[in-house]
């Protein structure tokens, strides 16, 4: 009796695995180095699949439910064994529990920035991060090329091994599908949902894994990229170039940044600015055929000589500051802003700023 006891202790009558965490992707089913009785019962719950693993070798793969181990439901392993029909010895085989639930949530990131080819401002560096929600579709694949022989196979190891993987994938669909930068810093989810026909046929056939959800959550491009993009907003926004000049202008004696130059010159300077672009290639009006209508071909050409003749016959108005008035005249400028504020001092208020004329200077000190 002794002796048969010893046997039945050696040999596995049932096999199953409750998992009661949640980040177990795979789970050896620990034998304790004993043999599997012919005929046992394996049981296998939903959402799981039991890999055999035989002399390394990946022989058969069980779905949920419960089953009789015998020769007719395991014919892989039975052929590796060689048993003849009827043969009921016990045999020594790995089980692995393979979890087959989506695993949802899972972050992504680029360590550093990954190169890409853009058709608007050509070759660009950028970061991107995000999440992805995947499923393990291939089990002896998974085993074979992610989780190895651990015996506990988890979720934050998978994110371990992975998450350089991931990122090779995502920079080799997107740059394959060419999408431009602006359309990736401003489409995420679409891009996202767009990028799964080319991630998953590399990760099912490499990992055995499927991504059953893969979102952008940010995109960040390098300084001067941002900046060419703010711009290129700017001048969409900005549209008429003429409004564009006489609204810079406007800030400049707002700010007193006018300098000395009068207001006739830099307008003669501005219009001749205007005109050098309207002459680039299509941008000359004449030759433009998306030019505004209403608009005379060689207007601003004509314009241009006219303001700068204006300008030099026209009598400088030079512009300043109470603190340049104070210097000119070697008094503080509180005493400057008293005159002002009194109306003894002609000047004009734009915005919170003052603004004065050299001949109002000279018309005050006259008295």
């Amino acid at each position: 009796m002794a002796l048969m006891d010893f046997i039945k202790k050696q040999l596995i009558e049932i096999i199953e695995w409750q998992d009661d965490s949640r980040d177990t992707l795979s789970y050896r089913w620990p034998d304790q180095d004993k043999e599997i009785k012919n005929n046992a019962q394996l049981i296998v719950r939903e959402s799981q699949v039991a890999q055999f693993v035989y002399l390394g070798k990946y022989a058969d793969a069980l779905g949920p439910g419960k089953h009789n181990l015998t020769t007719d439901n395991i014919p892989i392993l039975s052929t590796i064994l060689g048993w003849k029909y009827g043969f009921e010895s016990p045999f020594k085989a790995d089980v692995y529990y393979v979890t087959t639930r989506v695993f949802a949530g899972n972050k992504w990131g680029t360590a550093n920035p990954i190169m890409m080819r853009d058709a608007d401002f050509g070759v660009v560096r950028m970061r991107a991060f995000g999440q992805y929600d995947f499923k393990i579709v291939n089990p002896p694949l998974f085993l074979k090329e992610v989780a190895g022989t651990d015996n506990h196979f988890r979720l934050d190891e998978f994110a371990d091994v992975m998450r350089s993987k991931i990122v090779t994938v995502f920079t080799e669909a997107i740059a394959s599908a060419k999408i431009p930068a602006l359309d990736v810093a401003s489409r995420y989810t679409e891009i996202g949902e767009a990028l799964l026909p080319a991630i998953n046929p590399q990760t099912t056939a490499k990992y055995g894994i499927e991504i059953t959800s893969f979102n952008i959550e940010n995109v960040s491009l390098p300084p001067e990229v941002e900046q060419a993009i703010d711009k290129r907003g700017a001048m969409t926004t900005i549209g008429d170039m003429g409004e564009y000049i006489r609204y810079n202008m406007a800030n400049a004696v707002g700010e007193g940044k006018a300098g000395t130059m009068g207001f006739g010159a830099e307008f003669a300077a501005a219009m001749t600015m205007g005109q050098q672009m309207l002459q680039q290639p299509g941008g000359a009006v004449g030759q433009n055929p998306g030019a505004p209508k209403g608009m005379v071909p060689g207007a601003v050409a004509a314009a241009a000589p006219a303001a700068a003749t204006a300008a030099s016959t026209a009598p400088t108005l030079e512009l300043m500051n109470p603190a340049q008035v104070a210097q000119m005249l070697g008094v503080t400028e509180a005493d400057v802003m008293s005159e002002l504020d009194a109306g003894n001092l002609k000047g004009r208020k734009i915005g919170s700023q003052w603004r004065v004329t050299r001949e109002a200077v000279e018309a005050f000190l006259k008295g």
